[in-house]
């Protein structure tokens, strides 16, 4: 019976990831590229910062928590989103950077 519960929690995780797409929002001028996403949970939001200078990201949505700290140019940090919901996205350096991701199930 173990074996068969390790095989279905392996298979899952492996059909997630398949299944998950990567999205990349462009930090550049200051603003986010594209200001609006409509993905799904389990998908993976690529920042990547195009600027010369630092940014960061960061949400305190219910849906979604998280803070990529101080991200360096031309560096790229992933965030997995976790759950449904309205995640609102802003910039702790940059206060007029804002991305809103509606993440569906």
């Amino acid at each position: 019976m173990k074996k068969i519960v390790t095989l279905f929690l392996f298979t899952a995780a492996i059909s997630t990831s398949i299944y998950a797409k990567d999205w990349v929002v462009v930090q550049k001028n200051k603003t986010f590229h594209p200001n609006q996403l409509k993905v799904k949970a389990g998908d993976r939001i690529i920042f990547k910062n195009d600027d010369g200078f630092a940014h960061n990201a960061f949400s305190d949505s219910e849906a979604d928590e998280f803070d990529i700290g101080m991200q360096k140019p031309g560096q790229d940090v992933v965030v997995t989103m976790k759950k449904p919901g309205k995640v609102e996205v802003e910039c702790a350096i940059h206060p007029n950077m804002h991305l809103t991701i509606d993440v569906e199930k």
